[in-house]
């Protein structure tokens, strides 16, 4: 069985293949380095391309749009290897950006997922938005990173450049074991798009797998390559999914306080969306509120499962505060500022 595979889903990415792919070529192809191009049912011509331009490339044609989630599910069952590597086609890797990584997963057999550093293509000095140097979320569900809190990224200055657990790793650059992406039967697709990672790491985490960040692999990432950051589409998978992500997951002493602040919370969101006129972001978190209830009943389901052999609850990589109201009220705008607050 080869060590690494390398599996870029893409969705109508001509233009981020034609960008990136020579790169991840250069950078990661060998004898024990597979890529794949996983299509999620492309539209444009990406197969085409991929099969005229990289035949060393295997081509992996799904015929239809799964989304990110599913997707990689089904891409998946067709690769065997001991390391998935999933990479987002709009990301531009770096000289020895994979042996860092695969190397400590090597000597840690307790370390299930890890990502590297991952930059702005636009702006190599600062942080992307897509997980920058390792995410969190508050005790409410909001995401973070080291080096982005909402939409602030911070400039690097070498600041977050020691090796750290975490508690989530970005799927825009995710290296997991394939053993611990079957046993815990990778991302729930019922996210579609957005937080699926941050799902998966949650039921890792509380199966005592660690999730790592390691700086000295680095990567470039333009970010909203599918769906712009203020896309409506994702502020509707952003809401409802995180609703899906706090249901299935919050221990039960937890749930019924959280999920009720985390739907007042939503509230003063859509009501800030009405005040200020945009109208969609308005619609599209009323909408995320009612999938979100459209799926209780199997959200139920899923946690009944989950909550059953769960070895620790990983409050210590869990924020316990506001995010929104340090962010918002207290002006901590940066992780540092939020740790030290």
């Amino acid at each position: 069985m080869i060590k690494t595979s390398v599996v870029i889903l893409n969705w109508n990415g001509r233009v981020f293949l034609e960008k990136f792919l020579d790169k991840v070529i250069k950078y990661s192809l060998s004898d024990n380095c597979s890529i794949y191009v996983a299509d999620n049912g492309s539209t444009d011509d990406s197969c085409a391309y991929v099969r005229q331009k990289h035949p060393q490339v295997s081509l992996l044609e799904l015929g239809y749009n799964y989304g990110f989630a599913r997707g990689y599910n089904e891409a998946l069952k067709m690769v065997e290897s001991e390391y998935y590597v999933l990479l987002n086609s709009d990301v531009e890797v770096s000289p020895g950006w994979l042996d860092p990584v695969i190397s400590y997963m090597d000597s840690d057999p307790d370390t299930a997922v890890c990502q590297p550093k991952i930059l702005s293509y636009a702006d190599n000095s600062k942080f992307e938005y897509a997980g920058a140097a390792g995410g969190f979320i508050d005790k409410y569900g909001y995401p973070f990173c080291r080096g982005r809190v909402m939409n602030i990224t911070e400039e690097d200055r070498g600041q977050y450049d020691d090796v750290k657990k975490i508690f989530w790793a970005s799927g825009a650059c995710m290296f997991i074991r394939s053993s611990a992406w079957k046993e815990y039967e990778g991302f729930d697709p019922f996210f579609f798009a957005h937080m699926e990672e941050i799902d998966l790491c949650w039921r890792l985490n509380n199966k005592g797998k660690k999730i790592m960040y390691i700086p000295t692999s680095v990567v470039y990432h333009i970010g909203g390559g599918t769906l712009s950051y203020d896309s409506p589409m994702k502020i509707f998978y952003n809401f409802r999914n995180n609703l899906f992500l706090l249901y299935k997951n919050l221990p039960g002493r937890k749930l019924h306080k959280i999920m009720f602040i985390r739907m007042c919370l939503d509230g003063i969101a859509a009501i800030r969306f009405l005040i200020t006129l945009k109208l969609n972001a308005f619609s599209k978190v009323v909408k995320a509120h009612i999938h979100y209830y459209q799926h209780r009943k199997a959200l139920r389901d899923k946690r009944k499962e989950l909550q059953k052999d769960i070895i620790q609850y990983p409050g210590e990589l869990i924020l316990n505060k506001s995010l929104v109201f340090s962010f918002f009220i207290r002006k901590r705008r940066t992780y540092s500022q939020l740790m030290n607050d």
